[in-house]
């Protein structure tokens, strides 16, 4: 969306189009006379990643504006879950299993585009990593439902694509993993976290540390599939220790279905961010 212009100076546009027409001499094929907001190779300089930075905040921020989103719920979760009807394809009988949650994330972002949609796609947005997976099932059950998703994919050293569900004008690019984590939780009303590996741990922890130390409001953060938690988490041995407080344990809850996780979502009181850390 091409803003309304209230400056008097010249464009950026039209300067960069006028570049393109000089005459070709040495001096205007050398690299310094590029103009430096054109000049990819300057722009990739090291010297340059604060502004890479600052760019790849802005990018989103300003297109989500621009679509009027003002709320989200967060997906995340494995890559490696296929559906059920591939559960056969999956490289381990626990894998296999636990392809019940890509159709429960199907099923859960169905219920919260119905929100959304009732919003015109501004409130309840569902937001995904943008890849296979249980992220394709969050995206995949907000196009069933006939509304928008967004996705937020990463470039990685493999070949990877965004799945085919996130909505078009709402799948960004990051190179960075931090700020494509706050833009995950810039907006966010809930987060919901399916059985997943280190990425989803990553996720999951730095979320839940925001929220123990006052930096991000009380949401509902709902951990899907309580069996698979206990499991790899020992959430009880880190209270006994000290290391975290018994109150933290209500930070978060889980959940098994996509019903139970929207009713919570639904009922959900505001809850202001905390202004101490119990036990300290």
């Amino acid at each position: 969306m091409k803003e309304d212009r209230t400056s008097p100076f010249r464009d950026a546009h039209s300067d960069k189009d006028t570049a393109r027409h000089v005459p070709d001499t040495p001096q205007t094929r050398a690299p310094a006379y590029r103009l430096a907001f054109a000049d990819e190779e300057f722009l990739l300089r090291d010297e340059l990643r604060p502004v890479r930075l600052q760019l790849e905040l802005l990018k989103p921020q300003m297109m989500l504006d621009e679509h009027q989103i003002e709320s989200t719920v967060v997906l995340f979760g494995g890559a490696r879950i296929p559906e059920p009807a591939k559960k056969n394809t999956a490289r381990t009988a626990t894998l296999a299993a636990l392809s019940v949650y890509y159709e429960e994330a199907r099923k859960f972002a169905r219920l919260m585009t119905a929100k959304s949609i009732a919003t015109d796609c501004r409130e309840h947005v569902i937001v995904t990593g943008g890849g296979p997976g249980v992220m394709e099932a969050g995206n995949r059950g907000a196009h069933e439902a006939g509304g928008c998703s967004i996705g937020l994919n990463i470039v990685l050293p493999h070949e990877q694509a965004p799945n085919q569900y996130v909505t078009p004008g709402l799948c960004f690019n990051f190179h960075y993993f931090a700020i494509r984590k706050m833009h995950f939780l810039m907006r966010a009303k809930a987060i919901c976290v399916f059985p997943g590996g280190f990425g989803t741990l990553d996720e999951t922890f730095e979320s839940l540390t925001l929220i123990q130390t006052g930096r991000m409001e009380r949401v509902p953060f709902l951990l899907f599939g309580r069996e698979f938690w206990e499991k790899i988490i020992n959430w009880e041995a880190l209270a006994e220790a000290g290391t975290i407080s018994e109150e933290d344990l209500g930070l978060f809850r889980y959940v098994e279905t996509a019903e139970e996780a929207a009713h919570i979502i639904d009922n959900w009181e505001p809850a202001p961010p905390r202004e101490r850390i119990p036990g300290r």
